[in-house]
């Protein structure tokens, strides 16, 4: 087991990023070089959409936590889970899909902003929005890369209101990924 390693920050496309490394997973070095694999992916299939992470989210921030990624609103943030980063078993398509996800929850809130609109959200009609730009991002990949972007964006798309954007208690979702369930 390695010792608990720094916080590291780096720079990737033009983003800044903080990885919070644990004992247990992966080396930032390995999560550094997924990052880019899947913000160089994005770049080359839907560039408008790195210009928009640039603009509109302050950080990724690569960090043990309950689901493969969440926004940040508060801080304009965009998390990324720090084992699913470092996952070989998964093409860098799902990781892209993912950023591109939070993503469109960042420029939401950056457009409800710019024009003085509530931030008083249809958090269902919000999410499918984002999953709409996932289906969007997997069409435009090669066939084999895009697949299981399609597929988990068309399955959620699938789901009721409550299913698509289900009220999550985070401490008590944080409390069950730290009791190892």
């Amino acid at each position: 087991m390695r010792a608990r390693s720094a916080v590291v920050r780096r720079q990737v496309h033009g983003m800044a990023v903080v990885v919070e490394p644990t004992p247990t997973g992966p080396p930032p070095a390995d999560v550094l070089s997924r990052l880019d694999e899947a913000l160089a992916l994005i770049a080359a299939v839907h560039p408008w959409r790195l210009v928009h992470l640039r603009r509109d989210v302050t950080e990724i921030r690569v960090i043990r936590f309950p689901c493969r990624g969440a926004y940040l609103r508060d801080v304009r943030a965009i998390v990324c889970e720090l084992s699913f980063l470092g996952r070989r078993d998964l093409t860098a398509a799902p990781v892209a899909a993912s950023l591109l996800h939070e993503g469109v929850h960042a420029r939401v809130q950056v457009m409800a902003t710019r024009w003085g609109w509530s931030m008083v959200r249809d958090a269902a009609a919000e999410e499918r929005l984002c999953r709409r730009a996932e289906l969007a991002f997997g069409y435009a990949l090669p066939p084999a890369l895009g697949a299981p972007v399609i597929a988990r964006a068309a399955g959620a798309l699938a789901l009721d209101d409550a299913s698509v954007a289900p009220v999550v208690d985070w401490a008590e979702a944080m409390a069950r990924l730290d009791a190892g369930r």
